[in-house]
């Protein structure tokens, strides 16, 4: 009964999608952005006016429940994609990479993506698009004008490589007016200022029908000096007074523009970090060389905050998954190592998550995967905050506010599945992917 009321939910939308006539959307990511910095921003001593006036003009969840893992490239491309990880293939931040090869190497490129995203989906429908900073981005199929995340060294020739990947002619002139366009790298408050005033121009020029923008500075922050720290509860008034602009400049150019506001995951305070690699190490699962790198391994594990993914060199063999389920079982059996659970590949399969790992560690708040092999099992946590955790964590829920001339529903929308942002904002534009399976929620 309730499938079929599913289908017939979706029939009615899809049905609604094809009538309804195209409106423009705005889509600005804070990452890092708890729901409840929002909505409980004046007892947590933060003025956030413009924030406060989206959601009392429209609609706000209470909480987004994520993807797995609750990193910042897999839930953005759940974000535009409006699908799990399992299914559009962004599974991590950093790309897997066991002996180091790949130089930090990150999910910067669109083509990775499996599934159709709300930019080829509206530019197909003859929607203008733009982008301005947003994770997996890089030669993204569908965007008109585009100034994607990428980033190498640090140095002056990321500035040549951002402008050789950026739409061609589009950065030259807005630097000519605005000055240096912000390094990929830079993920404070004040580079997201830079990027605000890049989109604001172009939002004046442009006038795109759907838009996408993307602010690191919150999540920098809280994971240097820890969630409802006096300095990120700074950095969220600071993006407060950037999301203002941002809105200003898309109702001046396009007044019946609807403006969604979201966040990626929530945070959690972290106290410790837990090395899974000197495990896997002493079981002969990774073999070191004499220059200290990875020579050879059978097993590896691949971090992601809160949560950690163990690929396998090869995974249909079942006496390497049993060895390796042997030692995650005895990590897991202490206490002091944080472990809340290990998930096997049919429950990770279940939850949507990573389609490469065969057993994911799933850490309590407060625990994170280390990064140093030759840490102790457990040491001090490298950052004060982290996300990552499973997603039904309520720490890890993130944030939702939308407002414009074109939503279906007002106020408090309850806890919002992340897959049905997509979906959602979809209805609004006019527009309709094939891999979206959930239904608005907006």
């Amino acid at each position: 009964m309730l499938r079929r009321m599913r289908r017939l939910a979706i029939l009615l939308w899809v049905i609604a999608a094809s009538a309804a006539p195209a409106s423009p959307v705005l889509l600005i990511s804070l990452d890092g952005l708890r729901p409840g910095d929002v909505i409980e921003a004046r007892a947590r001593g933060m003025k956030l006016p413009r924030l406060a006036a989206l959601m009392r003009e429209g609609a706000y969840a209470t909480g987004v429940r994520g993807v797995v893992p609750t990193l910042t490239y897999p839930s953005h491309t759940t974000l535009v994609t409006g699908v799990a990880p399992a299914e559009h293939g962004i599974a991590n931040n950093l790309t897997f990479d066991p002996e180091q090869k790949n130089q930090q190497g990150w999910y910067w490129y669109a083509s990775d993506i499996k599934v159709p995203t709300l930019w080829s989906v509206a530019h197909q429908r003859g929607i203008a698009t733009a982008n301005v900073h947003w994770p997996v981005s890089v030669a993204a199929a569908g965007v008109d004008e585009n100034l994607p995340q990428i980033w190498r060294t640090g140095t002056d020739d990321d500035r040549k490589l951002l402008a050789a990947l950026a739409t061609p002619g589009l950065l030259p002139p807005l630097e000519a007016a605005l000055g240096p366009y912000a390094q990929g790298i830079d993920e404070s408050v004040a580079g997201d200022a830079t990027r605000v005033r890049f989109a604001a121009a172009m939002l004046r020029r442009f006038r795109p029908g759907f838009m996408t923008v993307y602010l690191a500075g919150i999540d920098h922050v809280e994971h240097q000096s820890g969630p409802g720290s006096v300095q990120a509860n700074a950095a969220i008034e600071r993006t407060d007074a950037l999301v203002g602009v941002l809105v200003d400049a898309a109702r001046a150019a396009m007044p019946d523009v609807t403006v969604a506001v979201v966040s990626d995951h929530g945070f959690a305070p972290v106290a410790h970090d837990v090395n899974l690699f000197a495990p896997f190490v002493r079981a002969g699962l990774i073999t070191i060389g004499p220059d200290g790198k990875v020579a050879g391994w059978r097993a590896m594990p691949w971090l992601a905050g809160g949560t950690v993914a163990v690929r396998l060199a090869d995974p249909v063999n079942a006496a390497l998954r049993a060895e390796v389920r042997g030692v995650l079982d005895a990590v897991a059996r202490d206490p002091a190592n944080g472990v809340d659970r290990v998930l096997d590949r049919d429950a990770i399969a279940s939850l949507g998550g990573p389609a490469e790992a065969s057993f994911l560690v799933a850490f309590r708040p407060g625990f994170e995967g280390g990064k140093n092999p030759g840490a102790p099992v457990v040491s001090p946590s490298t950052y004060r905050g982290m996300h990552g955790y499973l997603p039904d964590e309520p720490a890890m829920r993130s944030t939702l506010i939308v407002a414009g001339p074109s939503l279906a529903r007002k106020g408090a929308l309850g806890i919002v599945d992340m897959r049905s942002i997509a979906p959602s904002l979809g209805r609004i534009l006019g527009v309709r992917s094939p891999a979206w399976t959930i239904p608005p929620s907006f």
